[in-house]
């Protein structure tokens, strides 16, 4: 296991746009550099990324088939219908389904919501859910976050007298389902302009179109965006466009009065009283939503979600917060497990892929386990289980390199898989795993390129460490919020030296604690972290001058704010070239 790293610099902006920027912003070259690489040449550019207005949403008509969900939902409010809310088991499902379950819980007296079981009835509209829905008399059923490739149980679902709306954000099969409507901005038949929204996205679509049409106030809306940034957020979607508007607002509710369910796992993510990021929600709160559906059932998240009492809320909070406990030691020891199998097997750590199986493991956490397997060895991984006499796991992938096309060159050993670029989910027939390990081998081996598999840091631009002002920083801070397309800003220092009060720290010795100078600076000094780094230790601490890139943090200890270097590497010294 090779830990190199390359760091690519970026092309900087167009000069002479960078100095215009510069100019009409009163901003130094490094902050307009970093906008026109971001496409923001102009004063109107700029004040659009810097101030997102909610204005600025495109016309949720413009998605196919919005107009004939919307008159349906109305018909079903107007007849008090019994509508049923459908969606899946992670973040953005159960999100999903809570937001549309508030808006609407007020205007619908038989509403319930149904989050199919994880190991049962696995992703996706199951059949079983199809005959509660019309066993119970329900005469709509709005899914969300799924159901775009469910073809045949949409046929199925119409033989039952269930009018299905779906609205999703996955990439369609060949066909479209034949539902009511089908609300998806990767329709090829749809003309939407921006196509990355979450599913919680495509929903808050859905309900701004019904606000518009039937002047419904807006601002019912607003009270929802708390839930829309968790599913941005923990859903890896790009951070721009309609995302970046829903993002900004999604923020500001999360931070100054969230739904009492988010205010909960805020509490016992320990975060309250900070300002809450994107990262926030990546490593706090979306881990937790996400632990229920993994460890017992997703509907325990959304009974949170909604909840509208504060103790209630409380006791749900204590559950989940065990189930992320539970869920967090399976990760490790499964990690573990999987990372022995590959270190201890001369061909699979030589493979350009990795494929796993093992029976026992439990199919709540193979997907965090192909992430942090793929980390270590840096190759596209699929880490499989046995759940109803089948192997089924997840798949991820490596930087640049199209997993879902991997899997979809396997499709023929496969029951069913769905997915995207870099995360994909899969069944097969347990005898078809040693035949599937094969052929994504050969897919892989054909299609990656070998720079591939070293990790490239992309850095933005180069810093001086006495560059990093007040002002730089905070200029730095209004780039949030930050995520996929519009990432923390990487910089890179060359020829820095260790103030002698670098230290190894962490409960295992694994991370440093840096103090940074430069040579022929001033004595100031920057403080650095650079998480499971120690083993570089020894190199910034023999007192010659080393580079390192960064991104730039703050630091929020006992009531006091600092500037902090988040160091994503250190290497020796570049001789000039």
């Amino acid at each position: 296991m090779d830990n190199e790293k390359i760091w690519k610099l970026k092309e900087p902006g167009d000069i002479n746009d960078v100095k215009h920027l510069s100019a009409e912003l009163s901003v130094d070259m490094t902050i307009a550099n970093l906008l026109v690489q971001r496409d923001i040449r102009n004063f109107s550019d700029a004040k659009a990324f810097f101030r997102p207005r909610l204005a600025d949403l495109h016309d949720p008509f413009l998605m196919k088939d919005m107009e004939k969900a919307v008159e349906r939902l109305k018909l079903a409010i107007d007849r008090q219908e019994k509508v049923l809310i459908y969606g899946d088991y992670d973040v953005d499902g159960t999100t999903s389904v809570s937001l549309l379950y508030l808006f609407l819980k007020d205007k619908i007296k038989e509403l319930d919501y149904y989050i199919p079981d994880r190991y049962s009835e696995g992703y996706g509209i199951s059949p079983k859910s199809i005959e509660y829905a019309a066993d119970n008399h329900y005469s709509l059923v709005i899914v969300i976050d799924c159901g775009i490739k469910a073809v045949e149980k949409i046929a199925y679902a119409r033989t039952r007298h269930l009018d299905y709306i779906i609205c999703d954000h996955h990439n369609p099969g060949d066909r479209i389902p034949d539902a009511y409507a089908v609300l998806d901005p990767k329709r090829p038949d749809c003309d939407y302009p921006f196509k990355d929204l979450s599913g919680c996205g495509v929903g808050y679509k859905y309900l701004m179109a019904y606000c518009m049409k039937y002047d419904v106030p807006i601002v019912q809306l607003y009270d929802l965006l708390d839930l829309v940034v968790v599913s941005i957020a923990s859903d890896i979607v790009p951070v721009i466009g309609e995302n970046r508007v829903l993002a900004y607002y999604g923020l500001r509710k999360l931070n100054s009065n969230p739904s009492v369910g988010l205010k909960t796992l805020i509490r016992n993510s320990g975060i309250s009283g900070t300002e809450i990021s994107i990262n926030d929600i990546v490593f706090k709160i979306g881990p937790r939503l996400n632990a229920a559906g993994r460890i017992e059932h997703g509907e325990k998240s959304v009974e949170l979600l909604v909840s509208q009492d504060e103790n209630a809320a409380s006791e749900m909070g204590v559950q989940i917060n065990t189930f992320n406990e539970i869920r967090k030691s399976l990760d490790r020891d499964i990690t573990a497990e999987a990372l022995g199998l590959i270190v201890n097997n001369e061909k699979l750590f030589n493979r350009n892929s990795t494929v796993l199986y093992n029976r026992d493991w439990h199919k709540g956490v193979v997907g965090i386990v192909a992430s942090r397997v793929s980390d270590v060895y840096y190759k596209p991984t699929v880490i499989l289980t046995e759940s109803n006499g089948m192997a089924t796991g997840s798949a991820r992938s490596i930087k640049n390199f199209d997993l879902y096309e991997a899997v979809d060159y396997c499709s023929d050993l496969l029951e069913s898989y769905g997915g995207h670029m870099y995360a994909a989910g899969l069944t097969m027939k347990i005898e078809n795993i040693k035949a599937f390990e094969e052929r994504f081998e050969d897919f892989v081996t054909r299609h990656l390129k070998k720079d591939q598999l070293i990790q490239t840091v992309d850095v933005d631009s180069r810093l001086q460490l006495t560059e990093i002002t007040p002002k730089f920083v905070r200029l730095l801070k209004q780039f949030e919020p930050f995520g996929p397309h519009n990432m923390a800003p990487v910089f890179v220092t060359e020829d820095v030296l260790d103030a002698g009060t670098s230290r190894v720290v962490g409960r295992n010795g694994e991370h440093l604690k840096l103090d940074l100078v430069e040579p022929n600076g001033s004595s100031k000094r920057f403080p650095g972290i650079a998480f499971s780094q120690s083993e570089k230790y020894s190199l910034i601490s023999k007192g010659i001058p080393f580079d390192v890139c960064f991104s730039i943090t703050e630091n929020v200890f006992r009531g006091r704010t600092s500037t902090q270097l988040m160091i994503r590497d250190i290497r020796e010294r570049q001789s000039d070239e």
